[in-house]
């Protein structure tokens, strides 16, 4: 939807790393509005009464899956909501109310595309901080209408080609590609255990990137049902593996959402008889609770690595997010700010909240805010990512990743039974995907 105000409110690379500033937000507690619900699992938070005189509401989507078998990610919604009461009693974007569509793509290619055109029906003029591993389906639609997708979770490789893509951080291709060079020099054979989907055949490849650039051999690549109940067969396999292969004691890098702690629930039985044997994994596929539940520092995961695309949740760069969920989320399990889903929420509405600002007293509709996007507006994220800004001439294109504008991971290690940083600041892996093989 499209407003204009007469008055506007003002609101408040390499392995050696590199720091980043830091910037907090002020924020302040807001009244609750009620979630209508809507098809295929969709909600709203609508603008405050009166809020902005004449203006239409900015509408924007967030969608995830929610309630399946798989992987879960109702946190993002979840915090777009809560993000939309905060702003809104703040007097808006840019003096204009802002409505959250929620949508639950269920881990489906069918609902993702019925999200899609949720969108489009109700004149959304971003989908924002979402998740799905749906691109062919969801993509064509976004496409059709012209709407920008900014700050999606990086699954898919379309997401780092679409012109009308706007990712925040490296998705998959920089995560797995900066613990492949993690564990060159530390890691016998690695076996990879990933989801046997259209999503899951992109990660071997990327892991290898890493991996290669040390001079260590490929992965094996292990495939195994994203919602099993239990991966005694995958975890025996992998363990037989890795006692064949030269060099020390060998990895397994479980990536598989939801359902890596199922796979370390099977493999720490299965590895009492190979005491040597180390796992790593991703952000997204493990946090400090899903270590806890497995034992803490008597656990498969200690002296593991896991890469991440931001900071520690302890930096306080994440002092505005922490604030924002007392005062706006208190009481709902599923914002937690360590979550890599809600991180990422979190960041896109940064971004959209620049753009919309950007626009001054101009029309917000999908066609200004991607112009915005593409006149290269240069985004600052307070230190949790680089700055952002989008263009087809990047480093990554010549490699199939023309919207992958920030390569960057953090490097963190279970120690103690504690996710701790590895290193200080980010390791930039523009490098090892300039060489990865990803046609």
């Amino acid at each position: 939807m499209t407003g204009r105000r007469p008055i506007r409110s003002t609101h408040p690379g390499d392995l050696r790393g590199r720091s980043r500033a830091t910037r907090t937000g002020v924020l302040s507690a807001g009244a609750l509005v009620a979630c209508a619900s809507l098809a295929v699992g969709c909600g709203v938070v609508p603008g405050a009464t009166g809020g902005s005189g004449d203006d239409d509401p900015i509408t924007v989507m967030t969608w995830a899956p929610q309630d399946t078998g798989a992987t879960n990610k109702p946190g993002m919604p979840a915090l777009a909501q809560a993000y939309a009461r905060w702003v809104n009693s703040q007097g808006g974007l840019g003096g204009r109310q802002l409505n959250v569509l929620t949508c639950n793509d269920h881990n489906d290619s069918v609902a993702a595309a019925k999200c899609a055109r949720r969108a489009v029906k109700e004149d959304a003029v971003a989908v924002v901080g979402s998740y799905s591993q749906y691109a062919d389906s969801f993509f064509p639609v976004l496409e059709g209408a012209r709407i920008p997708y900014i700050g999606g979770y990086g699954l898919t490789n379309t997401e780092f080609t679409s012109p009308l893509s706007y990712p925040v951080n490296g998705g998959q291709p920089a995560l797995l590609a900066g613990l492949g060079s993690a564990l060159a020099d530390s890691c016998g054979p690695v076996t990879l255990v990933r989801p046997d989907t259209i999503a899951g055949d992109q990660l071997p490849v990327l892991l290898d990137s890493g991996l290669s650039s040390g001079g260590h051999e490929r992965a094996h690549d292990q495939r195994a049902a994203e919602d099993a109940t239990s991966y005694d067969d995958q975890s025996g396999r992998a363990l037989a593996r890795e006692g064949t292969g030269p060099g020390g004691p060998g990895c397994v890098v479980p990536v598989l959402g939801d359902r890596t702690g199922t796979f370390m629930d099977s493999f720490r039985r299965a590895s009492e008889d190979h005491p040597d044997v180390r796992t790593a994994t991703v952000l997204g596929s493990v946090d400090q609770t899903t270590i806890n539940a497995s034992g803490g520092a008597s656990g498969p995961y200690e002296g593991a690595y896991v890469t991440g695309w931001y900071p520690s949740v302890g930096d306080p760069a994440w002092d505005g997010l922490k604030k924002l969920i007392k005062e706006q989320a208190f009481g709902n399990n599923d914002v937690d700010a360590a979550d890599a889903g809600v991180q990422t929420t979190w960041i896109a509405y940064t971004v959209l909240k620049e753009v919309v600002e950007s626009l001054g007293d101009g029309e917000v509709s999908a066609d200004t805010v991607r112009r915005a996007l593409d006149g290269g507006l240069e985004v600052g994220t307070g230190g949790l990512t680089p700055d952002l800004r989008w263009t087809f001439a990047d480093k990554l294109a010549s490699v199939g990743f023309p919207r992958l504008v920030n390569a960057d991971v953090t490097l963190q290690v279970v120690r103690d039974g504690r996710l701790v940083s590895a290193r200080q600041g980010t390791v930039d892996t523009t490098r090892t995907l300039q060489n990865a093989d990803v046609a």
